[in-house]
């Protein structure tokens, strides 16, 4: 009578564990003291944005450039005076590297300047997103609150600038059947305070940093004074860089020029993005 070959219980279970180390060599697995979440997390993480740093702001502008943007500056008599106008007032902050801030005000026998200059340097606290995304969503924001209006077919640069309803500060696609003056006169007239041609409006820049827009706003305070706010912000890499220009006239009437105002702060904002860049 033939026996049936028989394994002994230890010689089977090494056998076993032997067929299961080959079989995880031969399939390429892991070894068992190896984390199998760490290669996918250490690929995964975001780079960091360009800028380490910020600019001190209130020593990033020119005298020139202040100048020309105060114009009060040129009438202080006392140096003393007119050596304070051009040093700013310095934001506070507890992160000169994260968030750094200037502004200024000088009064003139015309008009009353305000200049404020933020520059934001933004970081990522999450690996998975870069300091660039998250200084872009950011930037998705503040477009967003500045509730820019809609571009319609009719807006072009060729367009001869039309007077718009006087009822609102700068409602896209109103236009006046009339030939208009040029903007610095539209600018001005009493009859049309709230005015703005078309290709002034507040709308996004794309020849200013890696995204940019304009947002222009006239005070409606009845038969007052009015306010105009001048605001250019871009972004460049993971800095969020914003400029607040405002000018309020002396005389009751007269109503700041919006296309004299936009060049001078968009003149700054590319000075402010070639230093950065530089």
């Amino acid at each position: 009578m033939h026996r049936k070959a028989y394994v002994p219980g230890v010689a089977a279970l090494l056998a076993a564990l032997l067929a299961g180390c080959t079989g995880s060599s031969d399939n390429g697995g892991s070894t068992d003291d190896s984390n199998p979440g760490e290669a996918g997390t250490t690929s995964a993480t975001a780079q960091p944005g360009k800028y380490t740093t910020l600019p001190e702001a209130c020593s990033a502008i020119g005298q020139s450039t202040l100048g020309s943007l105060l114009p009060g500056i040129k009438e202080l008599a006392d140096e003393r005076q007119r050596e304070t106008a051009y040093e700013g007032e310095a934001s506070p902050t507890f992160d000169t590297d994260r968030k750094v801030g200037c502004r200024w005000k000088v009064q003139s026998t015309d008009a009353t300047n305000h200049l404020f200059v933020d520059l934001e340097r933004v970081v990522s606290y999450d690996n998975s997103v870069s300091d660039d995304d998250e200084a872009e969503e950011l930037f998705a924001r503040k477009v967003t609150a500045a509730d820019l209006p809609e571009p319609t077919a009719s807006e072009s640069t060729t367009e001869s600038p039309a007077s718009s309803s006087p009822s609102s500060p700068g409602p896209s696609g109103s236009s006046s059947p009339s030939p208009s003056s040029s903007a610095s006169s539209s600018a001005s007239s009493s009859a049309s305070p709230s005015a703005t041609p078309t290709d002034l409006q507040p709308r996004l820049l794309d020849d200013l940093g890696d995204e940019a827009f304009v947002d222009d706003a006239l005070s409606s305070s009845g038969s007052t004074v009015k306010q105009r706010t001048v605001t250019v912000a871009f972004r460049t890499s993971n800095v969020i860089v914003t400029i607040q220009y405002e000018e309020q006239p002396a005389t009751v009437g007269t109503v700041p020029d919006s296309e004299e105002m936009q060049d001078k702060a968009r003149k700054l904002a590319s000075q402010l993005a070639d230093s950065l860049a530089g």
